[in-house]
């Protein structure tokens, strides 16, 4: 186990927390932004500080990895890689789609064993940036740019239920329809959540190279044709 401080500003929202044997023991959010050239700062020192206060020592920084806002995402990286290289502790990338399925697998109980899970990053337009997932968070469609309509993720929504969620989900609801989709409201990236997927990522040594790691920027997959799902 370890001690971890996980940063978090793909979205609008701008989140810090530091996590110890897995636990969440200091957070703070801002859900107002986009702020997070200020926030992100003050959140990432108030976090440090208590963690010094209480003589907890840093093992590795967590950053959430993208697709995501390119602003957000340059601030957040930048601030985790000065704490890794000034504390000298490994830099861990989180995968944001798998950072947003973590609260639908602990607070939604209601979702069937089965279902797959369909994280969404809001795009443009009637596009997202998309990934499919089962409940062990196996990726069992490429992460990728898709253009949403009546018929798209028609594949999995026959086989059984299908969870849609995050900031591009709401408005794929009116389009849709099938009786299988189920839609979860206000589930957002947070540091607070990151902590076991970046304990996973630190114990089995898949660790980010500091100088060169770079986020995914949903900019640089939209700049490509999105697919339309059949």
């Amino acid at each position: 186990m370890a001690t971890i401080l996980c940063i978090e500003t793909s979205t609008e929202v701008c989140s810090v927390a530091v996590a110890e044997d897995n636990n969440v023991i200091y957070r703070e959010v801002d859900r107002e932004g986009p702020s997070h050239s200020v926030k992100c700062g003050v959140f990432t020192q108030n976090a440090l500080s208590f963690a010094e206060s209480h003589a907890i020592p840093l093992d590795a920084v967590a950053v959430s990895e993208g697709p995501g806002s390119y602003t957000g995402l340059r601030i957040g990286v930048s601030m985790a890689k000065g704490v890794a290289y000034g504390r000298n502790v490994p830099l861990i990338g989180v995968p944001t789609l798998e950072l947003l399925c973590v609260p639908v697998l602990l607070y939604h109980e209601e979702i069937a064993e089965d279902a797959m899970l369909i994280p969404m990053i809001d795009a443009r337009r009637m596009e997202v940036y998309a990934g499919v997932y089962d409940r062990s968070l196996r990726c069992v469609r490429e992460v990728g740019a898709d253009i949403v309509d009546a018929e798209s993720y028609g594949e999995f929504l026959e086989r059984g239920q299908v969870v849609f969620f995050g900031n591009g989900a709401e408005k794929c609801r009116e389009v849709i329809k099938h009786r299988n989709a189920v839609f979860i409201p206000d589930i957002v990236p947070l540091a607070a959540n990151m902590a076991p997927l970046a304990e996973k990522r630190l114990r089995e040594g898949r660790i980010a190279d500091t100088a060169y790691f770079e986020p995914f920027y949903l900019k640089e997959f939209m700049a490509t044709k999105p697919k339309k799902l059949i």
